[in-house]
């Protein structure tokens, strides 16, 4: 079965970076978290797909998902690889809750292109992305 993820908005952070420096900030062992009040109620179907990162209305980056958690005050640990890989950028909306997305909707890793696309501004890329060029 292909592996189900989800999406969620980057809030406060204005680009990739931002959101990266927040989840090293949280890094320990190769792992990083973030904590949400609700865990998914499709949680066992998310365990190694990937949570989608939505910045400016783009999908921008994805963290593997390892497993779920629950800390002290009983709110759900969603635990994450360290890495954020960046995807070729695709619209979408800004939402509250989660929305999960399947594998045949999910973008594409940028893999070798990531150092030529990540030169261009952010306002071409996205452009660039609502017209599906990237």
């Amino acid at each position: 079965m292909a592996a189900l993820h989800i999406t969620k908005v980057a809030v406060g952070c204005g680009d990739a970076d931002a959101l990266r420096d927040r989840l090293t900030g949280r890094a320990t062992a190769g792992e990083t978290f973030i904590t949400t009040r609700y865990r998914p109620n499709r949680h066992a179907e998310l365990v190694g797909g990937s949570l989608f990162w939505i910045i400016k209305h783009q999908l921008v980056a994805r963290s593997p998902i390892l497993r779920f958690e629950e800390d002290e005050r009983g709110h759900c640990l969603i635990r994450l690889e360290h890495a954020l890989l960046p995807v070729r950028a695709r619209p979408k909306r800004a939402h509250q809750g989660w929305r999960y997305l399947t594998a045949e909707d999910a973008p594409l890793d940028l893999d070798g292109e990531a150092d030529e696309l990540a030169t261009l501004p952010p306002g071409l890329m996205s452009a660039l992305a609502a017209l599906a060029l990237v």
